[in-house]
């Protein structure tokens, strides 16, 4: 019952910070400067005061700032995100059509950097003075410090441009003809170098947290006696002490999970890869308020629901957060 009531208290706050920031994100739009009437009107070559007092009366835009928060959050609650002056098509429809393609690059690099990053951390932390430990410290300090569209168009000109291993952008070839197995090796190249350079940063933050979090967790007292006992070394890597040591790792990555989506922006943007990222970018230059109400809203319950998974998972692999 006081794991059921924990998961229930926090559905019960992410649903309350989902609304804020339905608000907050109304609001710094509303603020924002310029007029979308006025943007609205250049896309049609110009109008006059009559056709802008229409197009304000359409969107709602003549109406008090109270009255339109209010009708948006009622829209979105309806699961209406509005309608894209800029696409002529609903938000929803939108975002629903680049989705996949940002949870593709998303996961799979945020899969990646973890999987990766533990493994390198965990080899590091049993030979803490060994070559590959400098060269994790080493790669750690590089990743993390090369941002994420810099490390993207250095793949980009080495493995697209000069070597010509992978695509130049995109996320299909257009000209690839054949069946499942051959469109899904397509898009398999066109997904490498978007989730290296994406998870290259997060990689790093993985591998030296895992390293530190093993190097404790090996010499604590539990781990001291499961080698008395006569335990294997491998069994008391992986099966005692690599369980525990994987808490802060897992931790980090709900932290970390906005910032892989914000990522995603810039990597989208390098790679033209078909996803919200791309989207946003156009939608920001266009100034299409609409649709860009529609990407924060997601994006947030991207990240919200990213946390709460997190949580649940955490405590399913650590009992002692189990009755927290």
């Amino acid at each position: 019952m006081d794991f059921l009531s924990g998961v229930a208290t926090r559905i019960f706050y992410a649903i309350i910070l989902l609304l804020a920031v339905l608000v907050l994100n109304f609001t710094l739009i509303h603020l924002a400067p310029g007029d979308v009437v006025d943007t609205i009107a250049q896309s049609m070559g110009g109008a006059d005061a009559e056709v802008l007092a229409k197009i304000r009366a359409e969107y709602g835009l003549d109406q008090p700032f109270i009255y339109q928060l209010s009708t948006y959050i009622g829209r979105v609650l309806s699961f209406d995100l509005g309608f894209s002056f800029y696409y002529n098509m609903p938000v929803t429809e939108l975002i629903l059509q680049r989705i996949p393609a940002t949870l593709l690059l998303v996961i799979t690099a945020q899969l990646l950097a973890m999987f990766v990053g533990v493994i390198l951390g965990v080899i590091s932390a049993r030979r803490p003075n060994g070559v590959l430990s400098n060269f994790v410290t080493f790669f750690a300090l590089f990743g993390y410090s090369a941002p994420v569209f810099w490390t993207g168009i250095l793949l980009l000109i080495t493995f697209s441009l000069n070597i010509q291993w992978f695509p130049v952008a995109g996320m299909r070839d257009v000209t690839v003809e054949g069946g499942a197995w051959v469109h899904f090796v397509d898009v398999l190249r066109h997904l490498v170098l978007p989730v290296i350079s994406l998870a290259s940063i997060f990689l790093a933050l993985y591998s030296r947290l895992a390293r530190a979090t093993m190097l404790e967790t090996l010499g604590s007292d539990y781990v001291r006696t499961a080698k008395a006992k006569g335990l294997p070394d491998h069994q008391v890597v992986y099966k005692h002490a690599l369980k525990n040591a994987l808490s802060p790792v897992i931790t980090l990555a709900g932290l970390q999970f906005s910032a892989v989506v914000s990522g995603a922006v810039l990597v989208e943007t390098v790679f033209s890869w078909p996803g919200l990222g791309t989207l946003a970018f156009q939608s920001i230059l266009a100034r299409d308020t609409p649709t860009i109400l529609g990407i924060l809203f997601f994006s947030a319950l991207v990240v919200i629901v990213g946390n709460l998974v997190t949580d649940f998972v955490l405590r399913m692999v650590d009992p002692r957060m189990r009755a927290r």
